[in-house]
């Protein structure tokens, strides 16, 4: 007969309403039967499966293998499963559960908080006795995951749109509207997270504005993303996102102006579950298009 042994920590909630322990067994059964010994936090699961005799006991951690050809997402995500440790501060009063039948000065109440790696939700808190200090951790700056977290992020300069089109031709003195897609990947938000000793970071990233060099000496900055031309607008300047040509692109070395536009990403970054905890950072990039210019020809 086959005996499995494990903790269950989901039946906590449970027990703290109840508050008292309590056993259950389970009636003679021909496909098997079991007990449960539930205290306020663990609970000892025994499983009785008939006609399986030598069977191995399974571990209490909970993670197990399966056969076949599938894959196990839970065995794989204990492998990564980090936890941290932080003394209750004060500690709890000597009649708490939390002491697991020992007393104050016989080891010490922690809290625990254990994740897993590259995982997000996937984080249980509770209040551990240990009867030793646990072991030096690694402290994990929050910045350094913010940087992995926009890393993990494609951010591109503008999807440059602008009359006149490259290939075409502009006239001096016209207005000129300057744009970009406003993707994810373009201007934003674009939202990131990376984890690392139990902590995760999520950043999310959007442009704050928009440099654009015209490629004669003058620079136009839009804190928008711009507005698309459309034939309707004649010759209507853009309302967020314009600029006019006092000389034709003739007269530079080229003969086209060459017109950068210039991102600015600003990234705002969080502790999840960090009390608040945060940041930001900023990212820059850039894309550039040619246009010509022409002077409008007067005929005698």
């Amino acid at each position: 007969m086959l005996k499995r042994h494990g903790i269950a920590s989901a039946a906590t909630a449970v027990l703290v309403a109840l508050a008292v322990p309590f056993s259950a067994h389970a009636d003679e059964d021909p496909r098997g039967g079991g007990s449960t010994d539930c205290l306020l936090f663990t609970c000892q699961v025994e499983v009785e499966v008939p006609g399986n005799a030598g069977g191995q006991a399974g571990g209490g951690d909970g993670a197990g293998k399966s056969g076949g050809n599938g894959s196990s997402a839970s065995a794989d995500n204990t492998d990564k499963r980090v936890c941290t440790y932080e003394l209750a501060d004060p500690q709890p009063p000597a009649d708490s559960l939390d002491w697991e039948g020992h007393k104050p000065g016989d080891g010490a109440v922690y809290k625990q908080k254990c994740g897993w790696e590259g995982l997000d939700g996937n984080t249980i808190v509770r209040m551990v006795w240990m009867p030793e200090p646990p072991p030096e951790q690694e402290t994990v700056d929050p910045a350094v995951l913010a940087q992995q977290a926009v890393d993990k992020m494609t951010l591109l300069g503008p999807d440059i749109g602008i009359t006149p089109k490259p290939g075409g031709k502009g006239v001096v003195g016209m207005p000129v509207y300057m744009w970009t897609d406003k993707g994810a990947e373009t201007y934003g938000p674009n939202t990131a997270s990376a984890s690392a000793g139990g902590l995760t970071v999520t950043a999310t990233a959007k442009v704050k504005k928009i440099v654009w060099t015209m490629g004669d000496g003058n620079t136009v900055t839009c804190t928008t993303a711009g507005t698309p031309y459309k034939a309707a607008y004649g010759k209507e300047p853009s309302p967020d996102c314009g600029y006019r040509y006092t000389a034709p692109s003739s007269t530079s070395s080229t003969g086209k102006y060459h017109v950068t536009a210039t991102s600015t990403w600003v990234v705002d970054w969080t502790v999840n579950g960090g009390g608040g905890q945060g940041g930001q950072l900023t990212e820059i990039r850039n894309s550039a298009v040619d246009i010509t210019v022409a002077e409008v020809q007067v005929l005698n």
